[in-house]
Parts: structure tokens; sequence; C-alpha cells
């Protein structure tokens, strides 16, 4: 059931003194855009009649075809707690449509939203997604710009005096919840000035939407408070990277399907059939969920991020956990995507991996009980646990040998993401470094 109708939005807009109005979408490296227009246009803009230049977004279209409509989300409305000066801002989250009405399958909304419609088509009318997105607060110079230096020193689940990110983490919580998001819990992370906060699981359309949302407000208060949030996977050598954990379940006619009690540990067919899906595509999806050079930073051993492709129940070094809740919590925990992925794509992704395990009634590998990390090669070889990729160059590799996971992104979002990446990755390859200085100037 719809949330808003026009009628109210046009109510609140006028109640709550909104004076400008931020239509927001995402490209396809999953970096939010707006065209922000004066409420005197809102009807313009609920009318579907807002056009902007696509050829100017990252990975849209070509100049010679660039008129794109934005189509509001009229659920996605909300107003910014934070003042601006002559009235309130508000936002709608926008769908991108070409000029004859129909989806730009460039946008990566849409993206995700078809493969929704296959896991309608098979059966499964809700997606829902649990994410643990983490971030670091760093310390500002006096110009404004972020330092390497950390906020705090604190670690795991610690508090004042020691966690000084606090109340910065506080304040961005009391604005998510003004905001209407349901919020779980909030924490220090284990590296030094980094921290997670959870939120309730929704359908994958709306979490995405809420993960868009958070780093907006994250980086937002933080800046409040005289810090910088950034969402890189691994900005620091020799501390924790930053992930964010996909809680998935499946659901049909209000059923997790993941669910059965008799088994023994209480997963049903569909749930292992979808696992061995995961587990077959991870490093075809890895480019997507892991989609910077930065990420694969934070893809090694020692600092409890997955880089081995197995799953278990018991213990958490393995790409996929299986979390200990039963009946409507019952979910798959995918542990590698980061916080720099595109939201819409990677749940597209993640998605139909998993349904083509279904469809295919793919067998789960055996769970793999014992620390991955401390297996030699052969071990894990004998084991049959792949490695994630290990460089972005690699993800891309696989990801363009997968099927699957590109029919998923489509030919234009694919196209156009790889082009983006491979110039990502010649540009890191051709830099000279500062490590590769303190190495070789004395050569």
């Amino acid at each position: 059931m719809a949330k808003y109708t026009k009628d109210d939005i046009y109510r609140l807009v006028e109640e709550e003194n909104v004076k400008y109005i931020r239509l927001q979408f995402t490209d396809l490296l999953g970096t939010i855009k707006n065209v922000e227009i004066p409420s005197s246009q809102l009807e313009k803009a609920l009318d579907n009649k807002m056009m902007f230049d696509g050829s100017s977004i990252e990975g849209f279209v070509r100049i010679e075809e660039s008129d794109m409509y934005l189509y509001p989300d009229v659920d996605t409305f909300v107003v910014f707690p934070w003042i601006t000066e002559g009235g309130k801002v508000a936002r709608f989250i926008c769908d991108v449509f070409t000029p004859d009405g129909k989806p730009f399958m460039g946008d990566p909304r849409q993206v995700l939203k078809a493969s929704l419609k296959k896991a309608g088509e098979l059966g499964y009318d809700q997606f829902n997604i649990g994410p643990e997105p983490e971030f670091f607060l760093f310390k500002l110079d006096e110009k404004g710009q972020p330092t390497t230096e950390l906020n705090d020193q604190g670690g795991y689940f610690d508090f004042a005096p020691l966690d000084l990110g606090e109340n910065c983490r506080r304040d961005i919580v009391l604005t998510l919840e003004q905001m209407g998001f349901h919020m779980e819990a909030s924490h220090h992370e284990v590296a030094p000035g980094q921290h997670e906060i959870d939120f309730k699981y929704a359908d994958a359309v709306e979490a995405a939407d809420q993960i868009q949302t958070f780093k907006l407000v994250v980086k937002t208060i933080a800046r409040k408070h005289g810090l910088h949030a950034t969402f890189m996977p691994k900005p620091l050598f020799g501390i924790n990277g930053s992930g964010m954990h996909c809680n998935l379940s499946l659901f049909a006619k209000g059923k997790n399907v993941f669910e059965d009690a008799s088994t023994e540990l209480g997963l049903s067919e569909t749930a292992m059939h979808f696992l061995a899906g995961i587990i077959k595509h991870a490093r075809g999806f890895a480019a997507i969920t892991n989609p910077t050079v930065n990420s694969y930073k934070r893809l090694v051993p020692g600092y409890e991020a997955p880089c081995y492709v197995a799953w278990s129940a018991k213990n958490r070094s393995p790409l996929v956990r299986i979390p200990a809740s039963r009946g409507l919590s019952t979910r798959i925990e995918v542990r590698n995507p980061d916080p720099a992925a595109n939201p819409y794509l990677a749940l597209a992704v993640l998605l139909a991996s998993g349904l083509d395990g279904v469809e295919n009634k793919l067998p789960a590998p055996a769970s793999v009980d014992r620390n991955i990390y401390v297996m030699n090669e052969a071990e894990r070889e004998e084991a049959g646990i792949a490695s994630l990729p290990a460089t972005l160059k690699e993800a891309i590799q696989e990801l363009l040998k997968d099927e699957v996971v590109c029919a998923a992104i489509g030919e234009h979002a694919l196209e156009h993401f790889v082009e983006a990446k491979e110039i990502e990755w010649d540009m890191f390859r051709t830099t000279v470094h500062t490590w590769e200085r303190e190495q070789y100037m004395n050569y």
C-alpha cells in the first residue's frame, strides 16, 4: 500500500514550509545526483514532466540521446531535518525514464526492479535486505579538508571516553529516526574511528534507497561535528576495513521461504539452493559488490573480511554466514559487499545469483566450520574453497565470464560500468604510489 498520495505531498510541503525539493537519483557508480526545483514546480514534478540531461551523468547516454525524465517515487518523500535559510528542503528518490515513457535500463534502480520482476515471475513477492554499513570518522584540517587522523582510539562496542564519535553517531541515529528510519543498533566497530549503524530490514528497493539516504545523512551530520565520514572500504593500512554485510531473505505470500524448522539448520531447500547460487556466482558479482581498486585491500586475510568463497553457520571467516535467528528472521548473511558499492546493482546481482541456484536446484557445497584463515592453500583446495578476486582487474574479468550476473545488470549498464572500471584500474596501474618511492628510490 502506498504511503503517500499526491494530495498528501502538497499538504506536507505546505505544512513543513518546504521551499526547495531535490529530485534524487543514482548514477552507475553509486553517486547520488539530484535536480533541485523550487516548490512552485512540484506539480510538474509529480506529473513526471521534469527533464534532465542524461549525457552528463556517468554511464547514462550519449549527447545525441540525452533527454531523460525523472519520475518521483512519492513514498520516498522526506523533509530533511536540518534547517536551511529561507525554508526547508525535501527530496524524492526518482526512477529514470526515456522520453517515450520506458524505464531507462542505465538507471540502477530500474536494474534492481528488473531483478525483482524476475523473482515475482518465480513466485517470490518480496526480497528483504538488512544492511550493516560501516564507516570511518576522520578529523578535518583548518581548511575543512579530511585528514588521515582518526577522531578516537575506540574498539568494538567501546563507549566514551574512548569512543569520541559517540555523540556524532547518536546525532546520526536521531536524524535518521526523524526521517522515518527504524534503527536496530549503533556501535563502535573494531577499528579506531570506525562505526556501524544497523537499520531494520526492508524490501530491496526501499533498502537500497535507505542505504543512499544513510550515506547522505552520515556525511552531513559528521560535517556538522567537524568530522569527515568516509565509506571508503580500506582507508588505512593495518586496521580493519569497512564492510556492508547484507542479510537476505526471500518471501512468498508473507512466508519466509528460507525457513524450515524440520531441518537440522532450520533452512529450507529453497534457502540451500539460494545459498548455492550465491557461492557459485561470488567471483562473478565481486566487481559489483566490491567495485573499487581499494575494495580489494579490505578483502585480505587477518582483518575479519571474507576473502574465501565458502559458508558456515558456526564461524565468521567464510563469505556467507547463517545467523542463528529463525522464524521470520531466517536469513543468509553475505559478508563481502562494501559500502562503496552501488546498492541497487549489488542487491540486483545478489538476488539474480540466488535465484539461479533456486531455479536450477543447485546443491550447496558442504559448510566449512573451521577458521579458513588458518588453513593453508592445499587444505583450501582439498575443501573446494575458492578465493574471491584479488584485484579489481581480476573481478572485472570474472564478471564478464558470468552470464547470470551480466544478464542481471543488463547490456547498457554492464557496458558502461565495465568501461568506467577499466579506466579506474588503468589509472591505478599506471600511477606511481608513495609505497613504490619508499621501496625503490635507492635503486
